[in-house]
This record gives C-alpha cells, sequence and structure tokens, in this order.
C-alpha cells in the first residue's frame, strides 16, 4: 500500500492597505492585513503538525490517485473561533470537503490586533495533498 503524504503550502494572507481594504461584515470590519496578525496556538510549526496529525486523505482520492492544492479562507474572530469557512480555490470535492473538515475541527486561534485592539481577520490556509 502507498503511504500517503502531504504538504503545506506556505500562508497565504491577502496584501493591501490595512485601513483602506478592510471590509465590512455583520457590522463590524474584517481586515486583510493589521498590525498584529491572527496566530495558530503555537506558531506555524504547531499548525502544520495539527494539521499533519488531523488530515485525513479520502480513501476514494487516493484510489483516484487525486493531488493538489485546495485553499480555504475563513474569519479569524475577535475571541480566536474561525467563521466564515469557504473553499476559495477548490481542486477536487473529495479535496474541498477534507480540507473543510480539517480547518473546521480546528481550535481557537490568537485573534489579530489592531491599534492594540482585538480584530477580525480575513486568513487564507493552502492545503497541498500529494501522494508518493
Amino acid at each position: 500500500m502507498k503511504k500517503v503524504f502531504f504538504m503545506l503550502v506556505c500562508m497565504a494572507m491577502s496584501i493591501s492597505m490595512a485601513h483602506a481594504q478592510a471590509t465590512v461584515q455583520k457590522h463590524d470590519v474584517v481586515y486583510d492585513v493589521c498590525d498584529v496578525l491572527p496566530e495558530f496556538p503555537g506558531g506555524m510549526g504547531e499548525l502544520m503538525k495539527f494539521m499533519m496529525e488531523n488530515i485525513h486523505y479520502p480513501k476514494e482520492a487516493v484510489k483516484q490517485q487525486l493531488e493538489g492544492r485546495v485553499v480555504v479562507s475563513f474569519i479569524v474572530e475577535k475571541n480566536g473561533e474561525l467563521n466564515d469557512i469557504s473553499v476559495v480555490k477548490p481542486c477536487h470535492p473529495l479535496l474541498d470537503e477534507e480540507s473543510l473538515r480539517l480547518v473546521r475541527s480546528m481550535p481557537k486561534w490568537k485573534p489579530g490586533s489592531h491599534e492594540g485592539k482585538p480584530v477580525r481577520v480575513s486568513f487564507s490556509l493552502p492545503v497541498m495533498f500529494r501522494l508518493k
């Protein structure tokens, strides 16, 4: 049986002007960029570890030899919860659904802040699926 691995692509954040590019949603501002970005508990290394330990390469995707990258977008709320989780760059429905399941299972993040106050921040996370 083949060993199944996946790789993470470095995290992607939209780069834009912090103040001018903020968008209004649910009567509160959602920042694309802020003074302090949101962070997975323990940082990037812990995020990768969490993903490697919790991702489940779908059996049917292995059978079909499916590989690729899915980009999932979400909002890190002021309290660290993840909301509005969606696929912004799909690959295949099986891989897309697993990426959504993985992000939905994440613990609360350390929220981002702007001018010393917690803010809602839009975040994009690429998930790479590779068979080896």
